[in-house]
């Protein structure tokens, strides 16, 4: 029998969202140019897609994470996800936009609102769970001047999505946008562990936090014998406050292996 997530999802925060510990990236669905993995990779046709999300799903998994910054993700969702909506929680962001191989930022409220607006569209649904600010790195600046938080917090007033918060780059701009929203995604694993002040503070005050680069996307080291993956997930959910780990993969054998290694972890097996 394959051990799957069903039964260990988690509440993301006070967001009201339940969210299993392992969710699923989806830039590699959309957009293979300026991404950093080790390994080169081709984007999946649409029945690869179709088949990867009927696998998370048969694996516990709810949690899907894609951007406008993800080249054709979100488009490419919308279809896919048709007839299943109500069983995915789907975080989008805000703020980053990808266009001939360029990032380019904005953060107005126009840019926000028109954003969200078109992440409904493509995805083709009346609401997101969460939208996350997709910052450049200045998370202060942002969240200070831009009016970013305060269109989000207009358009969850309005039903269009349920939750907001940032995915940063600082253990400041983490603090800042927990106590005025309602998530943050903060890169945490075995190499990198500066914000994990962030975390502490989300376990404290019932906040959201996801995880990115929780494998250091792929580029891992350890002891010689020793499971990356286990270390990873063990390190990650040593930590109360973490509601879960996005992992980008559109390899099968790795998104079951992960899960498999997930559920060990958190049913201490």
């Amino acid at each position: 029998m394959t051990t799957t997530l069903h039964q260990l999802h988690r509440p993301l925060g006070s967001t009201g969202l339940m969210v299993s510990p392992l969710g699923l990236g989806t830039v590699k669905l959309g957009r293979d140019q300026g991404v950093k993995y080790p390994n080169g990779f081709s984007i999946p046709d649409d029945e690869q897609a179709r088949q990867l999300l009927a696998l998370a799903r048969d694996l516990g998994i709810n949690l899907i994470d894609t951007a406008p910054a993800y080249g054709v993700s979100e488009e490419r969702l919308g279809p896919l996800l048709a007839g299943q909506r109500d069983e995915w929680v789907i975080v989008s962001k805000v703020g980053e936009e990808f266009e001939n191989g360029q990032s380019r930022f904005d953060f107005s409220p126009e840019h926000t609102r028109f954003s969200v607006e078109r992440s409904l569209k493509r995805l083709r649904t009346d609401r997101i769970e969460l939208v996350l600010v997709h910052s450049d790195g200045n998370d202060l600046e942002i969240l200070r001047d831009s009016g970013v938080y305060q269109t989000l917090a207009e358009l969850k007033r309005e039903g269009k999505i349920l939750a907001f918060g940032l995915s940063g780059k600082t253990v400041e701009g983490g603090l800042l946008a927990l106590e005025q929203g309602d998530c943050a995604m903060v890169t945490y694993n075995l190499n990198e562990q500066a914000e994990r002040a962030v975390i502490d503070y989300a376990a404290a005050h019932g906040k959201g936090i996801l995880v990115k680069k929780a494998l250091a996307s792929g580029h891992v080291c350890l002891e010689p014998g020793e499971d990356p993956l286990r270390r990873s997930f063990e390190l990650l959910f040593g930590q109360p406050g973490i509601g879960s780990a996005i992992v980008g993969t559109i390899n099968p054998r790795h998104l079951t292996d992960n899960v498999r290694t997930v559920a060990a972890v958190l049913t201490g097996s």
